[in-house]
């Protein structure tokens, strides 16, 4: 339940919905302070390791004969780019729901980063990621908006494919610390720079139960994740390109036109 207002859409049994909205942002973290470096032990010069995350939300309509305040069922959360799981870097994720909810400030402190509501209203939800002290000693915030209901008012609502909404985001960790790195230098969803010849990190200290445990491959919501990659990536910005082509294009046809209207004009103006 939330007291944010929403219009609600055409409330038909179809089986189409809007597509996932997708953003792509690339966040730079802070390198560790001198008091940060003496906690955490050795950090490694001219090295960063990139995180591939995303964030977002799926929302299920529940149909014409649920109750008007619990109109969708949502579930917001923090995975890796391809699902894979994210608590070598992540230690715990905090999500900051709308005041209407019991417990607006909900802590989720293992894999899946997520957690499921009903609701009728659309808002935003700010997501604080915290590290293990050896990846970054400041969390961050993240800021994403509740998505129920299709972008495009045409689009019927639909109880058979839900709306999704996801941002991607790198997390790039300049001067990590070897403990770090160590723990997630064969994690396939992290890119981890080629380390010199005889360099050797130390064991990292892991329990493969617990990683078994923890990973995310098999969630139920998997099937509408998108699948991001860098085919996909290059995609997108061949098609933003071409917009921005476009764009460029029809101004300079707008251009020539007001300036040959000026070249009309100087004509007469001279008289």
């Amino acid at each position: 339940m939330t007291n944010s207002s929403s219009p609600k859409r055409n409330e038909q049994d179809q089986p189409e919905t809007s597509g996932p909205v997708l953003k792509s942002l690339k966040t730079k973290l802070s390198k560790p302070e001198d008091a940060e470096k003496k906690i955490v032990g050795k950090k490694l010069k001219d090295v960063e390791i990139s995180v591939p995350i995303v964030y977002g939300n799926i929302a299920f309509w529940l149909g014409k004969k649920a109750n008007e305040y619990q109109s969708h069922k949502w579930t917001v959360y923090v995975r890796g780019a391809t699902n894979e799981d994210t608590s070598g870097v992540i230690k715990k994720v905090v999500f900051q729901l709308h005041s209407s909810f019991n417990n607006p400030t909900r802590v989720v402190e293992s894999p899946p980063f997520e957690l499921s509501e009903q609701g009728w209203g659309e808002f935003e939800i700010a997501i604080t990621l915290h590290f293990h002290s050896d990846v970054c000693e400041k969390p961050l915030s993240l800021y994403h908006q509740l998505k129920l209901y299709p972008e495009d008012e045409s689009t019927s609502l639909s109880i058979k494919k839900p709306v999704v909404v996801e941002s991607y985001d790198e997390l790039v960790f300049p001067e990590p610390s070897e403990s770090f790195l160590a723990r997630v230098q064969n994690h396939p969803a992290v890119s981890v720079p080629r380390l010199p010849v005889g360099f050797t990190l130390p064991t990292p200290a892991e329990d493969p139960s617990e990683r078994k445990r923890a990973d995310t491959k098999d969630h139920p919501l998997t099937q509408w994740f998108t699948n991001f990659s860098e085919a996909d990536e290059l995609l997108q910005l061949a098609a933003a390109r071409q917009q921005v082509q476009t764009h460029i294009a029809k101004l300079r046809r707008q251009i020539t036109v007001i300036e040959g209207q000026q070249q009309q004009l100087k004509p007469s103006s001279d008289q």
